[in-house]
């Protein structure tokens, strides 16, 4: 079997309740120890103010991300981002991250990720990302976050 992988096409949509199934699916292959719990993911997929957008592939969810502001107009914090493993490294995590800092349209934008996520961290820090602080013990399995913020010139 190759690792090559196939670009396809995507499109960036915002994402609505009608999404759950599919962002259940995602965040359980993304994510298989950190996998919100289902109340959390229905209230990403409603509650107001949520900046929801999912990257579709031939009508299927390829990628979820999912913003909010808690300082309006100041700061904006991505609160999940995730991509399906076959469908990485094609610009999708990318696009979903400059359409959701677009939507938060604040001043700055903060996330966490895994120490060990190294893609996901080179990934933010080409997009501008810089680290700010350390969450101790933050995930399930005891491993530390990192918190990585990015200045917007608005």
């Amino acid at each position: 079997m190759t690792q090559e992988t196939k670009k396809e096409p995507f499109t960036i949509q915002n994402a609505n309740w009608r999404d759950l199934n599919a962002l259940r699916k995602l965040e359980q292959i993304c994510f298989p120890k950190d996998s919100w719990p289902l109340l959390d993911l229905i209230g990403v997929l409603t509650f107001p103010n949520i900046v929801r957008l999912k990257a579709v592939v031939q009508e299927k969810m390829v990628g979820f991300i999912a913003g909010d502001r808690r300082e309006e107009g100041f700061l904006g914090w991505i609160a999940t981002i995730g991509v399906l493993p076959e469908y990485r490294r094609q610009g999708i995590a990318t696009a979903l991250i400059l359409e959701c800092e677009r939507q938060l349209n604040t001043a700055v934008v903060r996330l966490n990720v895994r120490r060990s996520n190294i893609e996901a961290i080179s990934l933010y820090k080409q997009l501008g990302y810089l680290q700010i602080s350390t969450w101790p013990s933050y995930y399930s399995d005891g491993e530390e976050a990192l918190i990585l913020e990015k200045q917007n010139h608005l």
